[in-house]
């Protein structure tokens, strides 16, 4: 699994990873210096697997392409940039 698979579904305001026939996926507010990351969802039968934390790093590299910012809206997204210092940089 590779964090480059990770998409940016701007129409929908969701990042997404196909994973297996299905899409893990966290949605997004823009505001206008900042992503805000508000939810993140792994389909139940791949839970535990490591693919929230995945689709997390691949959303933090986008937005740091982009250079905004994030802000964590949802307590996933809090605890992966406490574990992820390299990405302390992106935080609003």
């Amino acid at each position: 699994m590779a964090t480059e698979s990770v998409r940016d579904n701007k129409t929908q305001n969701r990042f997404e990873l196909d994973v297996e026939g299905t899409v893990a996926f966290a949605n997004y507010r823009l505001t206008p210096a900042a992503v805000i990351i508000t939810h993140t969802e792994t389909p139940r039968a791949l839970r535990g697997r490591g693919i929230a934390s995945e689709l997390v790093k691949g959303a933090l590299e986008l937005i740091r392409a982009d250079g905004r910012k994030v802000i964590a809206g949802c307590g996933f997204v809090v605890d992966y940039l406490r574990k992820h210092p390299e990405f302390a940089d992106l935080t609003a």
